[in-house]
């Protein structure tokens, strides 16, 4: 009988063990860093940053019980992110989010060895971050925002809501490779449609409202603004500029019909995010970013301001309205 007894306690101990190490395991915190080119109040980002959280909740991971987040708005200063970017690399984070190229960048400079996700950046390849998309071989791995043939589209779109666009004014980062790819994606529509690009590119304000200018002084003229950091940093001052120059224009990124733009087409940011925290979530159950692959975007929007269209004297085309996910009015 008392033979019987031990074996039963020793079969319900050794049963309860992997119980009692999973229930552990569970309820370790893990630390999640996120690192952003913005300030705490920029309402986009928070959207993001929403976004992101609300989809690791629905993973399983409970800020307070089994992670931690350690939050760093770093602004768009290029000396605030580096030390931002070192701050977060010292807490020996399980992993760290960091928003694009100019966050991307120094992070990678600091670390080689903590898993990092980025939701979005414009060429991974081509600024060195990852090996190739497949297999990204180092220790970061996330998400694209181009997929080149929306340079066409965005042409396409500009043509069909302005049909008497017959030049075109491309901006575009020549610093990043997709700055000169895109330009050439879009060159290459526009001997189809038979319309003349100029890029324009986009070292610091002065120019861009120098060439605008100057190219704005001939009829039929057109903008198309392609992604990048600096687009970013210049929005107001390119919207205001189209504007002013009665310039029809179409951008990568709602953000600037919000502030008075024509029309964006781009990748939704906001799903990237979400897709963002389940690679995260994998990460912290063990995969490692050299074997994940790079996504490139699937889900786009398309966003149209009627008031601003009005102001330039355009009627949206029914079948383009159609395609609207969002119309500003």
């Amino acid at each position: 009988m008392q033979r019987r007894q031990f074996i039963t306690l020793l079969g319900g101990t050794v049963g309860g063990w992997p119980l009692a190490v999973r229930a552990q395991q569970a309820e370790r915190i893990r630390r999640i860093g996120v690192i952003l080119p913005a300030s705490a109040d920029d309402a986009r980002f928070q959207t993001f940053v929403g976004a992101f959280l609300q989809e690791l909740q629905s993973l399983g991971w409970s800020i307070g019980r089994n992670v931690r987040i350690d939050t760093r708005w770093a602004t768009a200063d290029a000396a605030a992110i580096r030390r931002h970017a070192a701050e977060l690399v010292a807490l020996a984070p399980d992993v760290i989010l960091a928003h694009g190229s100019a966050t991307l960048a120094p992070l990678l400079q600091i670390t080689r060895t903590v898993p990092v996700v980025f939701p979005i950046t414009v060429d991974p390849v081509g600024a060195g971050f990852v090996d190739n998309l497949a297999r990204p071989g180092g220790n970061a791995t996330g998400f694209m925002v181009i997929e080149y043939s929306m340079g066409g589209k965005w042409l396409e779109l500009l043509k069909q809501i302005a049909p008497g666009v017959m030049r075109v004014a491309v901006l575009r980062d020549t610093s990043i490779a997709s700055g000169t790819a895109l330009f050439g994606v879009i060159q290459a529509m526009a001997q189809a449609l038979k319309v003349e690009v100029t890029p324009v590119n986009m070292r610091d304000a002065d120019e861009i409202e120098r060439v605008l200018a100057s190219f704005a002084r001939a009829p039929g003229g057109g903008l198309i603004v392609t992604g990048s950091a600096p687009a970013y940093n210049y929005r107001n001052l390119i919207v205001a500029l189209a504007a002013r120059h009665k310039l029809p224009a179409v951008y990568y990124e709602q953000v600037f019909v919000a502030a008075g733009g024509l029309m964006s087409y781009g990748p939704d940011f906001v799903d990237q995010y979400r897709q963002a925290a389940g690679y995260v979530d994998r990460i912290l159950k063990g995969e490692k970013p050299a074997d994940m692959p790079v996504q490139a975007p699937t889900k786009f929007e398309l966003v149209i301001n009627l008031k601003t269209a009005k102001a330039l004297g355009l009627t949206v085309p029914p079948s383009v309205l159609a395609q609207a996910n969002e119309v500003i009015e």
